[in-house]
């Protein structure tokens, strides 16, 4: 009975509680990279812009930033995945914006545009999760938003994505124990 109840206990703790080493070297600099990414592009903003038109900092952004500072092996924060899923998920955006009427079909024009999104980055191998969000944004975004256009995709959208991937290049690589892009995978 004894033995029994060391087994559950070992067992319960294995599946419970797993110790993970926390590299604080790691965690800074992906804090370093992912401050100065959205500082840099935030800081366009702000001198290019009114203030009350924030365009370049779009929410998609964030998400890239957890990904290309914070999981650099991820084969989802790659180059390739990031510059191709931003740029062609905001391309169907806004197509699907002119062609879906607005705003009486604005929920299909949303979902057709992610669903279009995710279907072309597949086919081009430029899966990058974020990218779904800026096709989203750029049918559900703001009215500012909204009224660029095509200059949506190249700003805010391949501006701060040039300006993300030009930071995380130099800080993820600023240290040995990380490296950016991959084992050198820029396509």
């Amino acid at each position: 009975m004894r033995h029994k109840i060391k087994r559950g206990m070992r067992v319960a703790r294995y599946i419970v509680y797993r110790e993970t080493l926390i590299d604080k070297k790691n965690i800074y600099w992906s804090f370093a990279g992912a401050f100065l990414g959205i500082a840099c592009v935030g800081l366009l903003s702000h001198f290019y812009l009114p203030v009350k038109d924030n365009l370049f900092l779009i929410g998609s952004f964030g998400a890239s930033a957890v990904l290309i500072y914070g999981h650099t092996q991820s084969p989802l924060a790659q180059p390739r995945n990031l510059v191709g899923g931003h740029i062609l998920s905001a391309i169907i955006g806004v197509t699907i914006r002119f062609l879906v009427p607005w705003p009486e079909w604005e929920w299909l024009a949303c979902s057709l545009a992610v669903a279009l999104a995710l279907v072309v980055m597949q086919i081009t191998k430029t899966v990058h999760p974020p990218g779904g969000a800026t096709a989203l944004l750029a049918i559900a975004g703001s009215p500012a938003i909204r009224k660029l256009g095509y200059w949506y995709v190249l700003s805010p959208v391949a501006s701060g994505v040039a300006i993300m991937l030009l930071i995380a290049v130099i800080v993820n690589n600023m240290t040995s124990i990380r490296q950016y892009p991959d084992k050198g995978k820029w396509i």
